[in-house]
């Protein structure tokens, strides 16, 4: 069976980086061929698969996506690999759901599809060879016989028919003469054992004997006539490995036939693995004494600060002092009135005047400083307070010279939230920059968040998973082989307060074509208000009322927090927005120019004139009015409700929080994410997203970031 023994030992040796499996770091245990057509252990599939499938329940029931398939995570109890291994276990226990993982080797998804670990080939060649270089590892290290009694005898031989290694007494007891036994074939001691045939995973009873070219794997011939290979294009197990043969004994002769050259190159790798050493030694040395002299330029400045902080102390504390004893003076029988008091015991006249005159003066002055307190000096030290902002943002942009590449600059026009953040950036070189790192990290008023780095090619990216109701920081930087640029600017963006709602307008329930445009996706409706209410305006007299046309979303709501964003044209006369409840949008549809209108209802809430008896009503829909490029916040009984502080300019996008649960809505301008308007709304039925226009005007929904969106702002 190891009909190519003849490799030395030191060539075996010297291809161990080729026997460690990706995943566990270690010599191969029983690989297994993905159909990437990497190995990797057996063993180690299993933890992938379980630990992958623990971590998927895990982020279920947390309803959180923080976690990642690709990251490392800890592997599960061999306890619980065993009972897997184990004959009879079933799907529904402890075998993993997860059949999708990264490869270790190339990090692309690997599917083994429903038959799982079962429809893997294990790599007997790689077995081989990994067992080769064990015994060439161990070499005096003997293989004991597995039949004998304690203590066991090295073996001299291993049956591959009955797995098993023996000492010459066990393999005569076992193997005697004229039985099928003795046919069996032997070899010398070794651990690892191979079928003589190749069977077929998916079909256990055959055998393998062609090759699928498109799969680049064995098959047999029922995978060909109703398998998985059926329509693929497949030849001869010989013919397969008679060319895979014949193209890697090529190979093998070309890179021997190459050995002078590579030695070559491999010579000139290590002069330079010596010059980058002596570069990168020099570069530390430049960079300390750059970094020596800028703390140099600080300590003096800080040495200046701090005297000229402390001569100002010291001459205020001087002046507090003087004024202290000053005032402690006016106390009796001490300092002035003590003085004073002395002075009024002298008897004789013309010496008592002669020294009372100038008391008198310092005593006035001293009762009209009583009267008109003030300090000395001032205990503030606001103009000796450093501001140090710029420099700060100059150090922090400290980067090694980048040769000429500009920095990127992110184009908040084009950046933007919703359901994902789409980052753009423009860069005035964009042909000398490689590659592009975009940043990212929350921002946290307590602890100070890491930054997460992607590397993108081109000019845009994609951000998923940002949690809900939280501020981003985003910068981007180029690089051109290993030198970058500093990083540009930060962008700061705000998360929806929930997950977004996805809905289209519905073109069934209440539409009136007659005076409304939906467009094709069903997410653009536009009001032709116009002709036909020209023809109808011989009967408009005075007090005639023009009824809204109402249209809703094709998705109701019954629970949790949504959040939908969109764009009123600035054209638009008016437009009604918000929720309401599916019985409340009945009474609407069936009898628009009734009083049941939201602009007669008492619970309105909006602009009937009544809202103030209803102010703290619950009520089954809340609409707020937009037109003529302003955004109307309805009346309340805890703000002004004077007109100039109810009329907002409209915003760019706007977005609505629906909080089911609670009930509450929130009406928001999505540029700032910043909460308009919030109230009350009776959630006992089913909400939809309503909206209702008047005269001209239009309403887009806000298209949720994807890939697709990607490529169309590309083209854009």
């Amino acid at each position: 069976m190891d009909g190519d023994g003849s490799d030395s030992p030191v060539t075996i040796k010297n291809i161990e980086r080729e026997l460690i499996c990706p995943a566990c770091k270690e010599l191969f245990t029983h690989p297994l061929i993905l159909p990437c057509q990497h190995s990797i252990c057996h063993k180690c599939v299993k933890e992938l698969l379980l630990t992958l499938d623990d971590s998927f329940n895990d982020v279920g029931s947390d309803n959180s996506n923080q976690s990642s398939p690709r990251l490392r995570l800890p592997s599960p109890s061999m306890d619980k690999i065993d009972r897997i291994n184990r004959p009879g276990w079933k799907r529904n226990s402890l075998t993993p759901r997860t059949t999708v993982f990264p490869c270790p080797g190339c990090e692309h998804d690997v599917d083994l599809g429903e038959r799982g670990i079962n429809g893997l080939f294990r790599n007997f060649t790689l077995e081989t060879i990994v067992e080769r270089y064990r015994q060439a590892a161990r070499a005096a290290t003997a293989i004991m016989c597995d039949l004998c009694k304690p203590p066991p005898q090295e073996s001299t031989k291993s049956c591959m028919d009955c797995s098993a290694s023996y000492c010459n007494e066990c393999f005569k007891i076992h193997h005697p003469w004229g039985t099928i036994k003795a046919q069996h074939e032997y070899v010398g001691p070794t651990t690892n054992f191979r079928p003589k045939i190749l069977m077929c995973p998916e079909h256990e009873t055959e055998r393998i004997n062609m090759y699928c070219e498109l799969c680049r794997r064995p098959v047999c011939h029922l995978c060909k006539l109703g398998g998985n290979h059926a329509n693929h294009r497949v030849t001869t197990m010989s013919s397969a490995y008679k060319t895979l043969k014949e193209k890697l004994s090529k190979d093998i002769d070309y890179l021997i036939g190459k050995e002078s050259q590579v030695k070559s190159q491999i010579s000139e790798l290590n002069l330079l693995m010596k010059e980058t050493e002596c570069n990168g030694e020099r570069a530390r040395e430049e960079a300390i004494t750059h970094f020596e002299k800028l703390f140099e330029v600080l300590e003096e400045r800080k040495s200046s600060v701090l005297k000229a902080i402390d001569s100002s102390k010291k001459l205020r504390l001087d002046k507090f002092q003087t004024q202290m004893e000053e005032y402690q003076g006016l106390l009796e029988n001490s300092g002035l009135v003590g003085y004073a008091q002395e002075v009024l015991k002298e008897t004789d006249q013309s010496c008592f005047v002669q020294t009372a005159k100038q008391l008198h003066l310092r005593i006035q002055k001293a009762t009209e400083s009583l009267k008109s307190f003030r300090p000395a000096a001032q205990t503030s030290f606001e103009d000796y307070v450093v501001n140090t902002s710029k420099q700060t943002e100059l150090l922090g942009e400290l980067s090694f010279f980048s040769t000429g590449i500009d920095v990127p600059e992110i184009n908040e026009e084009q950046s933007k939230v919703y359901n994902n953040a789409l980052i753009n950036w423009h860069h005035p070189e964009k042909d000398k920059a490689d590659s592009y790192v975009l940043e990212y990290r929350k921002i946290n008023r307590d602890d100070e968040m890491s930054w997460n780095e992607i590397e993108v090619c081109g000019t845009s990216k994609i951000i998923q998973d940002l949690e809900n109701s939280s501020t981003y920081a985003f910068r981007v930087r180029a690089y051109k082989g290993s030198i970058c640029s500093p990083c540009s600017r930060e962008l700061i963006l705000h998360t929806p307060p929930a997950p977004v709602f996805s809905f289209l307008f519905d073109e069934k329930c209440g539409y009136n074509n007659e005076h409304l445009l939906l467009n094709l996706k069903r997410d653009r409706v536009e009001s032709r208000a116009g002709f036909n209410l020209l023809l109808a305006a011989e009967r408009i007299q005075v007090g005639y009322y023009t009824s809204l046309d109402y249209i809703i979303g094709d998705t109701g709501i019954t629970k949790g927090k949504h959040f939908w964003a969109f764009r009123v044209e600035p054209y638009s006369y008016l437009v009604k927005v918000g929720v309401a409840s599916s019985d409340k949008l009945q009474e609407w549809l069936r009898s628009p120019r009734d009083a049941v209108s939201p602009r007669y209802e008492q619970d309105s809430g909006h602009d009937s004139g009544s809202e103030d008896a209803c102010f703290d009503s619950s009520q089954p829909f809340t609409l707020v009015t937009i037109g003529m490029k302003k955004f109307f916040i309805p009346k309340s009984p805890t703000s002004s409700n004077e007109p100039e502080n109810r009329v907002l300019p409209m915003p760019t996008s706007i977005g609505i929080f629906l909080d089911y649960d609670k009930g509450k809505v929130n009406f928001y301008d999505m540029d700032q994410m910043k909460c308009l308007y919030e109230r009350q709304v009776d959630c006992s039925h089913t909400l939809y997203p309503a909206f209702a226009l008047m005269g001209s005007g239009g309403i887009q929904l806000e298209e949720p970031i994807t890939a697709k969106y990607l490529e169309y702002q590309e083209d854009m």
